[in-house]
């Protein structure tokens, strides 16, 4: 009860001095046995092969980690194509990360997180965050994100500064959902390069 009247006097603005609740980097809710008529006969390869028809565009979903004690403190983020809005009424997006993220629980141990959406030109970035084990920030600018602190990487055309809501199981992934705190776009317009996106196995970019 104390944590949802915490979440509710953030939520009207409030202030209150209890610490956020920690994240669970990896919910482990309760499992059954999966029966063979259960079982969908799909191939992995092929459902890779259909569902990368559908076109996405792609971000960098990056955190401040100040509390690890493995001697990773700091920025962290990893390249991220599945994001999407959520909800307007509250403001929700949502992004979905493999269960065997080694970035995800320093996200979680933040508790907070940054969508930075890519241009068209940022391909090249967006490999640099796809790597495991790099020192992905090596070289790229930042600052923090106005609500959390979260690193919000130069020159990218938008923006969306979250707090982590809720995590779900699905699968093989988790389903991340943020409350958003801030959000910016440098192209108020819409007359910039355009997104980035990424289409059978290919960034490409949109033609207006």
């Amino acid at each position: 009860m104390a944590a949802t009247a915490v979440r509710y006097l953030r939520s009207v603005g409030a202030a209150t001095a209890a610490a956020p609740a920690p994240v669970d980097p990896l919910p482990r809710p309760a499992l059954r046995a999966v029966a063979d008529d259960e079982r969908l006969p799909v191939d992995p390869g092929e459902f890779r092969r259909v569902l990368g028809h559908f076109a996405s565009g792609v971000t960098i979903v990056t955190a401040h980690d100040p509390n690890a004690t493995d001697g990773t403190a700091g920025p962290a983020g990893f390249a991220c194509q599945s994001f999407a809005s959520l909800s307007l009424d509250p403001p929700l997006v949502t992004f979905m990360v493999a269960r065997t993220s080694t970035t995800w629980p320093r996200i979680a141990r933040a508790g907070a997180f940054c969508v930075n959406i890519l241009g068209a030109e940022q391909g090249a970035l967006c490999r640099s965050f796809a790597v495991s084990g790099a020192d992905k920030f090596a070289g790229v600018a930042h600052t923090p994100a106005p609500a959390t602190g979260s690193p919000l990487l130069d020159s990218v055309p938008a923006w969306v500064d979250c707090r982590i809501q809720a995590v779900h199981t699905g699968g093989d992934h988790l389903i991340v959902v943020g409350r958003v705190e801030a959000l910016g776009a440098a192209d108020e317009d819409g007359t910039g390069d355009g997104p980035l996106l990424f289409h059978q196995g290919a960034f490409g970019r949109f033609s207006r």
